[in-house]
Protein backbone atom coordinates (compact mmCIF):
# COMPACT_ATOMS: atom_id res chain seq x y z
CA UNK A 1 0.00 0.00 0.00
CA UNK A 2 2.75 2.27 1.08
CA UNK A 3 4.24 2.03 -2.67
CA UNK A 4 1.13 2.41 -4.31
CA UNK A 5 0.57 5.86 -2.23
CA UNK A 6 3.99 6.57 -3.39
CA UNK A 7 3.21 6.17 -6.73
CA UNK A 8 0.22 7.97 -7.08
CA UNK A 9 1.41 11.11 -5.23
CA UNK A 10 4.09 11.14 -7.44
CA UNK A 11 1.95 11.32 -10.11
CA UNK A 12 -0.05 13.91 -9.12
CA UNK A 13 3.09 16.16 -8.71
CA UNK A 14 4.81 15.20 -11.79
CA UNK A 15 2.89 18.19 -13.45
CA UNK A 16 3.23 21.10 -11.35
CA UNK A 17 7.20 20.54 -11.15
CA UNK A 18 6.85 20.09 -15.08
CA UNK A 19 5.15 23.32 -15.32
CA UNK A 20 7.71 25.25 -12.39
CA UNK A 21 10.75 24.12 -14.82
CA UNK A 22 8.97 25.24 -17.86
CA UNK A 23 8.39 28.42 -16.13
CA UNK A 24 12.03 28.68 -15.36
CA UNK A 25 12.93 28.12 -18.52
CA UNK A 26 10.97 30.72 -20.21
CA UNK A 27 12.18 33.33 -17.22
CA UNK A 28 16.04 32.38 -18.62
CA UNK A 29 15.23 33.02 -22.62
CA UNK A 30 13.03 36.49 -21.84
CA UNK A 31 16.41 37.53 -19.54
CA UNK A 32 18.85 36.66 -22.23
CA UNK A 33 16.70 37.95 -24.98
CA UNK A 34 16.08 41.54 -23.01
CA UNK A 35 20.04 41.05 -22.75
CA UNK A 36 20.38 40.38 -26.48
CA UNK A 37 17.52 43.66 -27.40
CA UNK A 38 20.42 45.56 -24.97
CA UNK A 39 23.37 44.69 -26.95
CA UNK A 40 21.60 45.07 -30.22
CA UNK A 41 20.71 48.63 -29.02
CA UNK A 42 24.11 49.62 -27.87
CA UNK A 43 25.74 49.03 -30.96
CA UNK A 44 23.31 50.70 -33.10
CA UNK A 45 23.67 53.60 -30.70
CA UNK A 46 27.97 53.42 -30.92
CA UNK A 47 27.39 53.52 -34.78
CA UNK A 48 25.24 56.45 -34.48
CA UNK A 49 28.65 58.35 -31.61
CA UNK A 50 31.35 57.40 -33.67
CA UNK A 51 29.94 59.14 -36.76
CA UNK A 52 29.36 61.92 -34.86
CA UNK A 53 32.41 62.03 -33.50
CA UNK A 54 33.64 61.50 -36.73
CA UNK A 55 32.29 63.97 -38.85
CA UNK A 56 34.31 66.58 -35.85
CA UNK A 57 37.02 64.83 -36.65
CA UNK A 58 37.25 65.74 -40.11
CA UNK A 59 36.00 69.10 -39.54
CA UNK A 60 39.06 69.45 -36.62
CA UNK A 61 41.43 68.30 -39.60
CA UNK A 62 39.97 70.44 -42.66
CA UNK A 63 38.73 73.06 -41.00
CA UNK A 64 36.02 72.30 -42.82
CA UNK A 65 33.52 69.59 -44.19
CA UNK A 66 32.76 68.81 -47.71
CA UNK A 67 28.86 68.12 -48.47
CA UNK A 68 29.40 65.04 -49.49
CA UNK A 69 31.21 64.54 -45.95
CA UNK A 70 28.09 66.20 -44.48
CA UNK A 71 25.33 64.13 -46.22
CA UNK A 72 27.21 60.93 -45.74
CA UNK A 73 26.96 62.24 -41.51
CA UNK A 74 23.52 62.87 -42.38
CA UNK A 75 22.33 59.78 -43.82
CA UNK A 76 24.56 57.59 -41.23
CA UNK A 77 23.05 59.02 -37.89
CA UNK A 78 19.71 58.64 -39.24
CA UNK A 79 18.08 56.34 -37.10
CA UNK A 80 19.03 58.43 -34.24
CA UNK A 81 15.57 59.51 -34.09
CA UNK A 82 14.45 56.02 -33.32
CA UNK A 83 17.32 55.15 -30.94
CA UNK A 84 17.68 58.37 -28.78
CA UNK A 85 15.12 60.83 -26.72
CA UNK A 86 14.77 64.16 -28.94
CA UNK A 87 18.15 65.72 -27.54
CA UNK A 88 20.46 63.53 -29.25
CA UNK A 89 18.66 63.85 -33.03
CA UNK A 90 18.70 67.55 -32.64
CA UNK A 91 22.48 67.60 -31.17
CA UNK A 92 22.97 66.06 -34.12
CA UNK A 93 21.35 68.57 -36.30
CA UNK A 94 22.49 70.91 -34.75
CA UNK A 95 26.16 69.80 -35.99
CA UNK A 96 25.25 68.79 -39.34
CA UNK A 97 23.59 72.82 -39.68
CA UNK A 98 26.51 74.32 -38.45
CA UNK A 99 28.91 72.00 -40.91
CA UNK A 100 26.99 72.92 -43.53
CA UNK A 101 26.96 76.99 -42.50
CA UNK A 102 30.81 76.85 -42.10
CA UNK A 103 30.98 74.86 -45.24
CA UNK A 104 29.40 77.65 -47.15
CA UNK A 105 31.25 80.50 -45.73
CA UNK A 106 34.02 78.90 -46.47
CA UNK A 107 33.15 78.72 -50.10
CA UNK A 108 32.41 82.55 -49.87
CA UNK A 109 35.23 83.54 -48.09
CA UNK A 110 37.35 81.17 -50.99
CA UNK A 111 35.81 83.03 -53.59
CA UNK A 112 35.95 86.60 -52.53
CA UNK A 113 39.74 85.53 -52.06
CA UNK A 114 39.66 84.79 -55.99
CA UNK A 115 37.78 87.68 -56.94
CA UNK A 116 40.43 89.75 -54.53
CA UNK A 117 37.56 91.81 -53.38
CA UNK A 118 36.65 94.13 -50.19
CA UNK A 119 38.75 92.84 -47.23
CA UNK A 120 36.16 94.38 -44.86
CA UNK A 121 33.60 91.66 -46.13
CA UNK A 122 36.50 89.03 -45.99
CA UNK A 123 37.14 89.99 -42.53
CA UNK A 124 33.43 89.47 -41.31
CA UNK A 125 33.32 86.03 -43.42
CA UNK A 126 36.25 84.98 -41.50
CA UNK A 127 35.02 85.60 -38.12
CA UNK A 128 31.96 84.05 -38.93
CA UNK A 129 33.91 81.10 -40.16
CA UNK A 130 36.01 80.88 -37.03
CA UNK A 131 32.50 80.95 -34.83
CA UNK A 132 31.33 77.88 -36.19
CA UNK A 133 34.79 76.05 -36.57
CA UNK A 134 35.33 77.04 -33.02
CA UNK A 135 32.29 75.40 -31.87
CA UNK A 136 32.47 72.37 -33.68
CA UNK A 137 35.71 71.94 -32.47
CA UNK A 138 34.70 72.18 -28.76
CA UNK A 139 32.10 69.45 -29.32
CA UNK A 140 33.92 66.28 -28.72
CA UNK A 141 33.63 66.61 -24.97
CA UNK A 142 30.17 67.77 -25.15
CA UNK A 143 29.08 64.70 -27.39
CA UNK A 144 30.77 62.08 -25.38
CA UNK A 145 28.64 63.51 -22.45
CA UNK A 146 25.23 63.63 -24.24
CA UNK A 147 25.87 60.16 -25.64
CA UNK A 148 27.68 58.77 -22.38
CA UNK A 149 23.92 58.27 -20.69
CA UNK A 150 22.85 55.84 -23.90
CA UNK A 151 26.05 54.33 -23.89
CA UNK A 152 26.73 52.56 -20.46
CA UNK A 153 27.15 48.81 -20.05
CA UNK A 154 26.72 48.99 -16.28
CA UNK A 155 23.31 49.82 -15.81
Amino acid sequence: MCIYQMLEISKGLLTPIIAVIATYIAWQQWKVNKQKLKLELYDRRLAIYEEVMKILSIILRDADASFDDLLKYRTSVSEADFLFEKEIPFYIDEIYQRGIKLHKLNKQCNESKEKNTDGFKDAEIMEKVGKELEWLTKQFDPAKEKFKQYLEISK
